[in-house]
């Protein structure tokens, strides 16, 4: 048995531009994450701690991303006959819910900062935010772009991290002038507190829609009801039913439909006009479609009612 006995497509994801901009992010990132840890550590502000908590989550996310996407490229085999498509969508599961464990962590201690004040070096906290700032800007923009040229469920998450990172840089910044002039130092724990709030709301959306897709849920860009309506408006279509529609990952969507036809009509002419409509109109190039008719195939009630008005 060859690869192609395996499946008519090959479920595979060469995605360049993601590859390229993942490996730049990653790079940037780690080297700030350790910059981050020392510069928090030494001034003692929570603000810069719990940012270099999120950013090792950063490094983590993206490690896993760049798993996801070599493992994408890899080709289906006897045991994974649609390929290796749907880890990327668990690593991008395991990015929100990164986030959203980070959010929460950050809230904790800044009640607990808030219960009990701590001073913080102003000098070392602003000049790392600084460096946070230029870094997350550049990432974020790079992240963006990327975005625009190939649709990923993990650059998007990286994303959603980094615009976390640069809204806590600016927070920083801000408390630490705030704190230098007025000596305010609950406003620390305060700015984590918020963009807390924030990165749970970016995770809480990556693991929303990865868990649709793991739930293989109709995806949201398309409606089965217009879709078994157009089926069911071709001549040769009585009637449409078992229609299941799925993504595999981002951009990689299934469809299989049972279809009852007119009698005396060829099944390939009625699949090859239902493939038709669903590749030019909908974009779905990767259909199952099985032509019955009640006498032969056994419906239960579903096919008794179906005879009955036709009758």
């Amino acid at each position: 048995m060859n690869q192609y006995d395996f499946h008519h497509l090959d479920h595979v994801k060469e995605q360049n531009t993601s590859k390229k901009t993942l490996w730049i992010t990653l790079t940037l990132t780690l080297f700030f994450t350790i910059v981050e840890i020392v510069g928090g550590l030494v001034s003692n502000s929570l603000a810069l701690l719990s940012d270099s908590a999120h950013m090792i989550s950063d490094v983590l996310a993206l490690g896993l991303s760049m798993v996801a996407i070599y493992m994408a490229t890899r080709k289906p085999n006897r045991k994974y006959t649609f390929g290796f498509l749907r880890f990327e969508i668990i690593a991008s599961f395991l990015n929100g819910l990164a986030l959203a464990i980070i959010a929460a962590g950050i809230f904790v201690e800044g009640i607990k900062r808030i219960v009990h004040p701590q001073t913080v070096d102003m000098p070392i906290m602003l000049t790392i935010a600084s460096i946070g700032l230029v870094v997350n800007i550049v990432l974020t923009i790079v992240l963006s772009r990327s975005m625009k040229e190939e649709d990923n469920l993990n650059v998007k998450s990286a994303l959603w991290h980094f615009i976390g990172d640069l809204l806590s840089s600016i927070g920083i910044i801000v408390s630490a002038i705030v704190i230098h002039f007025t000596g305010f130092f609950l406003l620390d724990p305060l700015i984590s507190m918020v963009v807390g709030a924030i990165i749970f709301a970016g995770g809480s959306k990556i693991i929303r829609e990865s868990y649709l897709v793991l739930m293989e849920s109709v995806p949201d860009k398309f409606d089965l009801d217009a879709i078994r309506k157009d089926l069911n408006d071709l001549d040769i279509v009585v009637d449409v039913h078992e229609l299941h529609l799925w993504a595999v990952t981002t951009e990689h969507y299934s469809l299989t439909a049972h279809v009852f036809v007119k009698q005396g009509i060829e099944p390939f002419c009625a699949i090859l006009a239902i493939n038709e409509i669903l590749k030019n109109k909908y974009g779905i190039a990767h259909s199952t479609i099985q032509i019955e008719h009640p006498i032969l195939h056994d419906h239960g009630e579903y096919g008794k009612a179906f005879m009955l008005r036709q009758a």
